[in-house]
């Protein structure tokens, strides 16, 4: 174990990258934990509120982000100083995207239905993650053999073909998709061959005059969403906490 560790992990200079991606992982499920028991008013944690302003974790986060990330520039791959670096900016890293939402919106919507974009957004990074420190390149290049690498043609070809693939996946509203596929191809290829989804801006340029493929397009993403949006929730909800629900009263929200 230690072997392949040393031959797969630390020689290639993706000890960084391990030690950043399971810095930002703790960060957030820490982070998470934490809110959650502020939330319910359990355990010594409280919000840090200096002169009656709510300081949201995302600050220090910033912080943390930029000091290690310049950090890392300067420090390589392999070193104590590359080690501490990636940690520093993986536990940035996990501030930041724990309060994603909040900073989408510009609003305090962490324990709303749109604070789960917080959650989303932190799945998708760690999976980007798990798939650099896989050795999956971005947009395949590192699926050409070492001769094709050679030549340049058929590495510009490949590059602006998966590129114009991610930016069809994303134009059709996959966006999951379209981010995945920077680094596995195959999954941007498949986003751009099915159909959009609907009220994206592909649909409403290509099936404004074809109502048959609008009519699909609404099947499908019906479909889709009724088999997944649940199990969706529920692994958001087990992870990240579930939202407030809205308190009717007089039919307002309050």
């Amino acid at each position: 174990m230690g072997d392949w560790f040393y031959r797969n992990i630390v020689e290639p200079g993706k000890l960084p990258t391990l030690l950043a991606l399971t810095s930002f992982i703790l960060t957030f499920l820490i982070t998470r934990a934490v809110t959650r028991l502020i939330r319910a008013g359990k355990g010594p944690f409280r919000n840090v509120t200096p002169g009656g302003m709510h300081i949201h974790h995302v600050v220090p986060g910033v912080v943390l982000t930029v000091v290690g990330g310049f950090a890392s520039v300067g420090s390589g791959r392999h070193g104590p100083a590359a080690a501490a670096s990636a940690v520093i900016f993986g536990i940035g890293v996990g501030l930041v995207l724990d309060e994603f939402a909040l900073i989408l919106h510009l609003d305090d919507v962490y324990w709303t239905e749109q604070g789960r974009q917080s959650v989303e957004v932190v799945v998708l990074a760690a999976a980007l993650a798990l798939l650099a420190l896989g050795g999956f390149s971005p947009l395949g290049v590192d699926q050409l053999t070492p001769e094709e690498r050679q030549n340049r043609a058929v590495v510009l070809v490949t590059l602006a073909g998966n590129f114009l693939f991610v930016v069809i996946t994303l134009v059709k509203g996959k966006m999951r998709m379209a981010f995945i596929g920077v680094l596995v191809p195959f999954v941007a290829l498949f986003g751009a061959v099915r159909l959009a989804r609907p009220g994206s801006p592909w649909a409403r340029r290509f099936y404004r005059k074809r109502p048959r493929a609008r009519a699909r397009a609404r099947l499908r993403s019906y479909h889709h969403d009724r088999r997944w949006d649940r199990p969706r929730r529920k692994f958001q909800d087990l992870i990240g906490g579930a939202p407030d629900r809205p308190n009717r009263r007089d039919g307002v929200d309050r």
